[in-house]
């Protein structure tokens, strides 16, 4: 089948939400590029804007025994994120967050390790039970919706929110970044939806989730907007960030190894988007990361789509992480094949909130424009 390929990145008309305009570039990286001189603040300023909001950090935590939450995955944005807060803000108080849902990779263990002894953190690390993880993604798989990842991402909000709340900290430093994010088409569907997530494992769990982690929007809305008593800060879009410098920055500093492709930290991730994608949805998730990267100048188009010719994972590779994805999760070989290959399953054949979540996100929109427009009226 011929597909559509972004003129300018490499997205095509594979992945759900890719609209192109007459010149043949699609709407995801044309909003990245309008995006990018407001929310990418680099060299000398961007710093200035960073040490500003910092303070204000400071300033919060005091007579609290952290200043700020960063998670830890063993990843390369969060473990960047740590090392420039170290060695910048040497008296920023960090408590570092990391959620083992039973996924971690070896090289994921090893880097988390290194990063606690080198820059001095202190760790909190979350155990998920095994046994209600692993259900509950047995149930994902059996519903054959697109977002194998709301469990993963699910318990670990919920854990940063409620461990904030626990330390009444106020502010999360998050590792998202534009330099390696910015191109997103409307593809997924979001983690926080408890109701979507309780429903798909009411019909397809075989036990209960008495200690997995929830959270609700109605908890999100009152922490984060009407108490005011959580803040997001995402300091790497206030710094040059450039994916192979602070690899090698890494090495050198605290003997990070690398792990592969983005988010493969997560051996459950990998297996979602090496295998599961692109086999039952047909697309190819390389495609977002690359063009995200061709955006923020630190990948060619013709170097993207060079890479694009290999297979997102080797076969050798796929047979062994599919039969280790089965036996971790209980499961035979032949049902996990099966469902890869069944008809792809929409997410609104279950239970969900997304017309509150709508209706709030418009609040919200509608909340700026007024505000925006009030600070005009007072000039």
């Amino acid at each position: 089948m011929t597909r559509q390929v972004c003129s300018v990145c490499v997205l095509d008309d594979s992945i759900p939400g890719t609209v192109f305009d007459v010149s043949g570039q699609c709407s995801a990286c044309a909003s990245a590029m309008a995006r990018k001189p407001f929310e990418w603040h680099k060299g000398p300023d961007g710093l200035g804007m960073l040490d500003e909001r910092i303070r204000r950090v400071i300033q919060d935590g005091k007579g609290k025994p952290y200043d700020c939450i960063i998670g830890l995955s063993g990843g390369l944005d969060s473990a960047y994120l740590a090392l420039l807060l170290r060695r910048r803000y040497p008296d920023l108080r960090l408590l570092a967050i990391h959620v083992d849902g039973g996924w971690n990779s070896e090289p994921a263990v090893r880097n988390i390790e290194s990063l606690v002894k080198g820059l001095d953190l202190d760790l909190r690390t979350n155990v998920i039970e095994w046994s209600e993880m692993q259900d509950l993604q047995r149930a994902f798989l059996r519903s054959g919706v697109l977002n194998q990842d709301i469990p993963q991402d699910h318990v670990f909000f919920a854990s940063l929110y409620h461990t904030a709340a626990e330390y009444e900290i106020r502010w999360f430093l998050s590792g998202v970044n534009f330099s390696s994010e910015c191109v997103t088409p409307t593809w997924n569907f979001p983690a926080i939806d408890l109701r979507h997530l309780v429903d798909i494992h009411r019909r397809f769990g075989e036990r209960p989730l008495r200690t997995f982690p929830k959270f609700t929007l109605a908890q999100l809305i009152m922490r984060k907007h009407l108490l005011k008593s959580l803040n997001i800060l995402d300091p790497l879009n206030y710094v040059d960030y450039d994916r192979r410098v602070v690899v090698q920055e890494l090495r050198d500093s605290v003997g990070w190894c690398d792990y592969g492709g983005k988010h493969s930290e997560s051996r459950w991730t990998k297996f979602y988007q090496e295998i599961y994608l692109p086999r039952k949805y047909g697309f190819d998730k390389r495609r977002m990361h690359y063009a995200s990267l061709i955006v923020s100048g630190q990948m060619s188009r013709l170097e993207a789509l060079e890479h694009l010719k290999s297979p997102p994972c080797d076969p050798a590779i796929e047979r062994h992480d599919a039969r280790y994805i089965a036996k971790k999760l209980d499961m035979k070989t032949a049902e996990l094949e099966a469902i890869i290959n069944a008809p792809p399953v929409d997410h609104f054949k279950y239970a969900h909130n997304q017309l509150i979540f709508k209706a709030f996100s418009r609040f919200k929109s509608s909340v700026r424009v007024l505000r925006s427009m009030f600070k005009v009226g007072k000039r």
